[in-house]
């Protein structure tokens, strides 16, 4: 019996699985899940604070969603849901534990991943235990629906590797001149080195709309101009708000402890969004398995 057919029989004990998973018609052999990558250029733009609020909204949608905190050395949002995770993915490449195995229950009953902190040789993991990674992500395959990977900021290798692995890349940029510049770069090194052309762009900490699109549009011209023909989806923005550092502080999301701010408000929209749009017409290439998709594009390994 191969490994992904072990784990494929030791979710159905996991805790962290719910008991009727297998009544789901979703869950059927071969059911493909949605994989989105949150990236950006540059740290501090708020990227895991939109991954937690995505993730929770999405649930509340009926979404069977896990997350991955994917800057692997780094934990970053147990720490912000106030989680204390027992085991981490240190566990997994050190052969403890399987992936099943580590997964805490968030709130809202996303799943996630936890990433280890201070542990430095995770930064850049090697090319067995990316191989292992993706043959412990085959025994989850059936049993979520959306994957969102929270990499982690900068143009490291994991950070293109997660990138390179999911259907739609998703760069989180603030008005900052920095992150535009930085986030820039990070589109310049998938698109000339890895050949993506896709990106989705949401800008965060907008003070207005007027604001957001002013960044989009500087963001645009840039790319246009230097790296031809490319495809920037503007998915909008998450408004400054005053209520979202009050709950990163309670360790909450600021969708379910003010579900009437603005920036709450927004989050549900965008996970209707998401849950509405067809995402096979906006992956690249033909390969829709987050695994195979990995060990099919050129330069991921």
């Amino acid at each position: 019996m191969d490994q992904a057919v072990g784990l494929r029989s030791r979710l159905k004990s996991s805790p962290y699985i719910p008991s009727d998973i297998g009544k789901s018609n979703s869950c059927a052999e071969g059911h493909i899940p949605r994989v989105i990558s949150f990236t950006s250029g540059k740290g501090g733009v708020g990227k895991t604070n939109v991954v937690a609020n995505l993730a929770f909204a999405l649930s509340r949608q009926g979404k069977r969603v896990l997350v991955l905190d994917a800057d692997l050395g780094l934990a970053n949002i147990d720490i912000l849901l106030g989680l204390a995770p027992r085991y981490t993915m240190r566990h997994v490449f050190s052969g403890e534990k399987t992936l099943d195995e580590i997964l805490v229950e968030g709130p809202g009953g996303m799943r996630i991943m936890p990433a280890s902190s201070g542990v430095q040789e995770l930064a850049d993991l090697s090319e067995s235990q990316k191989l292992y990674l993706l043959n412990e992500l085959e025994g989850l395959r059936n049993c979520i629906d959306i994957l969102i990977i929270d990499t982690a900021a900068g143009i490291s290798s994991n950070v293109v590797y997660f990138n390179l692995a999911s259907h739609e890349r998703v760069v989180i940029v603030t008005p900052e001149p920095t992150s535009i510049a930085d986030a820039y770069a990070l589109i310049k090194i998938l698109s000339t080195k890895h050949d993506i052309k896709r990106f989705s762009i949401l800008v965060n900490l907008a003070v207005t709309e007027a604001e957001a699109e002013s960044v989009f549009k500087r963001l645009s011209m840039v790319t246009d101009r230097f790296l031809g023909s490319m495809s920037l989806d503007y998915w909008g923005l998450i408004p400054h708000d005053a209520c979202i550092p009050r709950a990163v502080k309670k360790q909450r999301v600021v969708v379910d402890l003010y579900p009437e701010a603005s920036s709450s408000r927004r989050f549900v929209e965008l996970a209707e969004s998401i849950c509405n749009r067809n995402y096979e017409d906006r992956s690249d290439g033909n390969i829709k398995f987050f695994w195979k998709n990995l060990l099919q594009a050129p330069g991921a390994l």
